[in-house]
């Protein structure tokens, strides 16, 4: 398959993520080497490279030299400071949250919507974003989390969110998601969470801003309070989600 062919494939939903991590990554420049592609830095449609191990050569199990060491009980201040950083795009999120007056469990919803975008995966981040915290914050902030990931897609002038323009200048007038996507909004329109979700959105699309440099301090009293930090660490603490925790601590380990 061409690189051209596998563009048109893509759905819509994913060439969506993608324009968001494109627009994440203007903001944060990484190196070459990024802890997020480290794991794919090998195509896992070829074949692996012939002949035997030699003596003494063995495949990684353990930390990656190429990556910042995470301490043995890491905490979510680490993540954010180890494979997160610099963040910029969640944490002028939250900044705008904070600063409209919102709620902490809003503010700390838009620090966390897009993390798996920065540590773990682009696409359908934000279901995935919602897995990783979701044994650890309030089940509201995990379902709006969750839910951002749809209502991006549909306006709500009432809550001062419009379809974004950028939508309309990638995909066409008259772009439609998937039917899955409509699907959900449709359970998601009147559920007592919706404004929780909907006010993710709203303070994420004016949130990349290249002049605007909030830090992590600014809200570590509110992760503080809201987020349960497990005493074992993230990614071992036997929790449903501590897998993806582990991968984003070790994302080139061979098993």
């Amino acid at each position: 398959m061409t690189e051209g062919t596998a563009a048109q494939t893509k759905t819509f939903s994913e060439r969506a993520d993608e324009l968001e991590h494109e627009q994440i990554a203007a903001l944060d420049p990484i190196p070459s080497k990024s802890v997020i592609y480290l794991s794919g830095e090998r195509d896992p449609t070829a074949p692996m490279p012939p002949g035997p191990q030699a003596p003494g050569q063995y495949f990684l199990m353990g930390h990656d030299k190429r990556l910042r060491r995470l301490p043995d009980r890491p905490t979510l201040l680490d993540f954010f400071q180890h494979r997160f950083f610099p963040a910029t795009h969640v944490l002028q999120s939250a900044r705008l949250a904070r600063l409209a007056g919102h709620p902490e469990k809003i503010v700390l919803a838009c620090l966390l919507h897009d993390i798996a975008i920065m540590g773990f995966i682009r696409c359908d981040h934000g279901y995935w974003a919602a897995e990783m915290v979701a044994p650890y914050v309030d089940e509201e902030i995990s379902w709006a989390i969750r839910a951002h990931q749809v209502l991006r897609f549909f306006p709500d002038p009432a809550a001062g969110y419009e379809y974004p323009e950028q939508y309309i200048r990638l995909f066409g007038e008259g772009y439609r998601p998937e039917p899955y996507i409509g699907r959900a909004y449709e359970k998601l329109r009147n559920h007592k969470w919706y404004m929780t979700a909907r006010l993710i959105t709203v303070n994420d699309i004016y949130s990349f801003d290249r002049n605007v440099k909030p830090v992590l301090e600014d809200f570590t009293d509110i992760i503080g309070r809201h987020f349960r930090q497990p005493e074992e660490g993230l990614g071992f603490d036997d929790s449903p989600a501590a897998h993806i925790w582990r991968t984003i601590n070790w994302p080139t380990r061979f098993l």
